[in-house]
């Protein structure tokens, strides 16, 4: 009997690009709220901060309702043909929600770290708030901001809740290896489920170890920069 491996293939394929995108909306939020002061300062936190508590299935809920064949986004999005909800579509959304309070929250921090004076340094010397941002910030909060990566890929990579309500359990197309896994239990099929365990284990572990040896390669090359 021939194992499918379609859900890994497809898990891979939602978790790169819900990664994507949720490294750049992420990354720009943080900032962003970073240098905000306005009153709605705290507000705006919690809303980018409430998927990291809600129940998947509320968060799944939530966007049932924005992108179904009734909610706005799913209307807009049907005058092209295109049909987001019960595709792979959906369940990179589902991704992006679910895990983006994990890039938000710890690339923030990053960001509240380092020296305000090194920033307005530079700004008094002319340098430009994009150069700021690009050649001083995002250096200098590199480990958190990898960090932060690192943590929403290893939460999109299991997302289940939001995305069964959201994209179903398709196979080809939208069963990705948590959904599998809980399929293949509800079955009885222990072995299939296992070995999904373990590839999606064996995924996740990979990608941190690889994270913190490059990390690790990285602080390596400042310290031998310094010396010199």
């Amino acid at each position: 009997m021939n194992f499918d491996l379609s859900p890994a293939w497809i898990s891979i394929k939602v978790t790169l690009f819900a990664t994507g995108i949720i490294f750049i909306l992420g990354i720009s939020a943080a900032w962003w709220m970073t240098n905000y002061r306005g009153r709605w300062q705290g507000l705006l936190d919690g809303i980018l901060t409430l998927p990291l508590v809600l129940p998947p299935t509320v968060a799944g809920f939530g966007i049932l309702l924005l992108i179904g064949r009734h909610g706005p986004v799913g209307k807009f999005f049907n005058l092209f043909g295109v049909n987001l909800i019960f595709s792979w579509y959906a369940a990179v959304i589902a991704s992006v929600v679910v895990a983006f309070p994990l890039m938000y929250k710890t690339t923030k921090a990053a960001f509240e770290q380092i020296d305000p004076n090194i920033l307005n340094a530079a700004r008094t010397l002319g340098v430009s708030e994009w150069k700021v941002f690009r050649r001083i910030t995002v250096p200098l909060a590199w480990p958190g901001i990898a960090a932060a990566t690192t943590l929403s890929f290893a939460r999109s990579l299991g997302e289940f809740g939001a995305t069964l309500m959201v994209a179903g359990s398709i196979p080809g197309k939208t069963e990705t290896i948590p959904v599998a896994i809980y399929f293949a239990t509800e079955s009885g099929d222990m072995r299939a489920a296992l070995t999904w365990v373990l590839i999606i284990f064996a995924i996740s572990l990979t990608v941190i170890v690889s994270t913190n040896y490059w990390d690790s390669y990285q602080q390596k090359i400042k310290l031998g920069a310094v010396r010199r």
